[in-house]
């Protein structure tokens, strides 16, 4: 969650138009600690969407992934990504 607070930027849009809320995203981690499959499951307009998808694949490989039986495995995350103007 620092990573994509930290390199967030607030849709101009979303801003203009007072857009505030959440956005849910859906990643799944590979057994390699990588992210892929980035899905958005709400949205909340205003371009907040597709500036988050931006955030996940800006993001490093350094994910654990999940363990089964002491093997990796791919797990899948929901993540809520919170817009608020200040």
């Amino acid at each position: 969650m620092e990573f994509i607070y930290s390199n967030l930027q607030y849709p101009s849009e979303s801003r203009k138009n007072c857009i505030e809320g959440v956005v849910y995203v859906r990643i799944t981690i590979e057994k390699d600690g990588s992210v892929t499959s980035p899905t958005i499951l709400r949205d909340i307009g205003g371009g907040c969407g597709d500036e988050v998808l931006r955030i996940i694949k800006l993001m490093p490989k350094k994910w654990q992934p999940g363990t089964q039986l002491g093997r990796p495995v791919r797990v899948q995350y929901n993540i809520p990504v919170r817009f608020k103007l200040n």
